[in-house]
C-alpha cells in the first residue's frame, strides 16, 4: 500500500501547489530558487474535470496572467496549457472568456513582443548585408493561435470576438510567415471559420487570401498544401463570393500551380501516390469547381471517384461464370 501510494499523484493537491507557485511574485520565486517547472504539468489539466477544477482552486486567473509574462517561453507554455484546458470543453471555454483570457491570446497571436523588440533594435543597429531583420521563431504566436482555435471551436461568442479583433488580418500575416507550423494552424482555423460562417468567404477573398493560398499550393509541406487547397476549394464552392475580386492573372497563377502539382503527382511512385491521396482529391475537386471539367488527374486514373473505396476488394466477377472443380463436385 505504501509503495502504491508513493507512486500515486494526488492531482488536485498537485494542482493546488502549482497554483500557489503561480500566485507567488516572480522576485520571491527567484529568491527561493524556484524555476518554472510548474508549467511542465499540463498533463494534469487534460482531464475535463481537472480543467474545470483549475478555476475553483484559483488557478485559472494566475495562468491567464502568465500570457502577459515577460519571458517568451512562459507565454508560449501558458498558451499551450490554456489550449488543453478549453479543448472540447464548453465550461472551461466560458470560464476563460469570462476571465478575459481571449484578449492576451489575441495579442500574442497578432504580435509577439520579443519579435517586435528585436526587429526595432536591429533597425537601430547597423546591419551587415544579408543579416535578418526579425526573429524567425514564432513559437509564442503559434501556441497562442492553437489555443485560440480550441477556444473558438463551437463557441460563437469567441468567433464573433475574433472577427471583431481583426483576427483575419492576423491569419493572413500567419500565412505569409516562414513557419510551417504557423501556416498549418492558420489554414486549419481559416477552413473552420469559413465553414461556420460562409459569408466570411467574401471577407477572406477581399483580404487577398486566395493569392497567398495559391502560392502555398506549391509548398514543400504536404499539410500546408492540403490546407491551402482545402481553403481554395471552400472559396470556389461559395457562389456568393464576388468574382470581381479575382483577376485574370490570379486565375492563371492558380491554374499554373495546379498544373505543376498535377505534373508532380503524375510522376510519383505508387507508394508516394498513396501518401497524397487526399491532396489528389482536393486538386481534382478544385479544378472541377473552377473550370467545370474533370482534372487531368482523373483522365490519368489518379483520382478515386466518389463512392469508390480503394480499400474494398474488386468484385468477384469470375466466380459467377467459372466454378472450381472442387466446388462443382460437392
Amino acid at each position: 500500500m505504501e509503495a502504491m501510494q508513493a507512486q500515486t499523484i494526488d492531482v488536485v493537491k498537485r494542482m493546488k501547489e502549482i497554483t500557489l507557485v503561480m500566485q507567488t511574485p516572480d522576485n520571491i520565486l527567484e529568491q527561493q530558487g524556484i524555476c518554472w517547472t510548474s508549467f511542465r504539468n499540463q498533463d494534469h489539466a487534460e482531464s475535463i474535470d481537472n480543467a474545470n477544477d483549475l478555476d475553483s482552486i484559483g488557478g485559472l486567473v494566475p495562468l491567464l496572467n502568465y500570457l502577459r509574462n515577460t519571458h517568451a517561453n512562459i507565454r508560449a507554455k501558458a498558451a499551450e496549457i490554456v489550449g488543453v484546458i478549453v479543448q472540447n470543453n464548453p465550461k472551461s471555454q466560458q470560464l476563460v472568456m469570462d476571465a478575459n483570457g481571449m484578449e492576451p491570446l489575441l495579442s500574442n497571436f497578432v504580435s509577439d513582443p520579443d519579435v517586435d523588440k528585436l526587429f526595432f533594435s536591429q533597425i537601430c543597429i547597423s546591419q551587415r548585408p544579408g543579416d535578418p531583420l526579425f526573429l524567425t521563431d514564432v513559437t509564442v504566436r503559434t501556441k497562442s493561435l492553437g489555443a485560440l482555435y480550441c477556444l473558438i471551436w463551437h463557441n460563437k461568442p469567441a468567433i464573433a470576438a475574433f472577427r471583431l479583433a481583426n483576427g483575419y488580418a492576423a491569419l493572413k500575416d500567419a500565412l505569409s510567415s516562414e513557419s510551417v507550423r504557423f501556416q498549418r494552424k492558420a489554414l486549419n482555423l481559416i477552413h473552420y471559420l469559413i465553414q461556420e460562417n460562409p459569408s466570411d468567404c467574401n471577407v477572406v477573398t477581399k483580404l487577398g487570401f486566395p493569392r497567398i493560398m495559391t502560392h502555398l499550393v506549391s509548398s514543400e509541406d504536404s499539410e500546408v498544401r492540403e490546407g491551402a487547397l482545402r481553403g481554395l476549394y471552400e472559396l470556389a464552392k461559395d457562389k456568393t463570393v464576388n468574382s470581381d475580386n479575382s483577376t485574370h492573372e490570379d486565375d492563371e497563377k492558380l491554374k499554373q500551380a495546379l498544373e505543376e502539382r498535377i505534373n508532380d503527382i503524375s510522376m510519383m511512385s505508387s507508394e508516394d501516390l498513396a501518401a497524397v491521396r487526399d491532396e489528389r482529391q482536393l486538386v481534382d475537386s478544385l479544378w472541377a469547381a473552377h473550370y467545370n471539367e474533370p482534372s487531368p488527374l482523373r483522365a490519368k486514373g489518379l483520382v478515386v471517384l466518389p463512392g469508390v473505396d480503394v480499400n474494398e476488394p474488386p468484385p468477384d466477377v469470375a466466380s459467377k461464370v467459372f466454378h472450381s472443380p472442387l466446388r462443382g463436385s460437392t
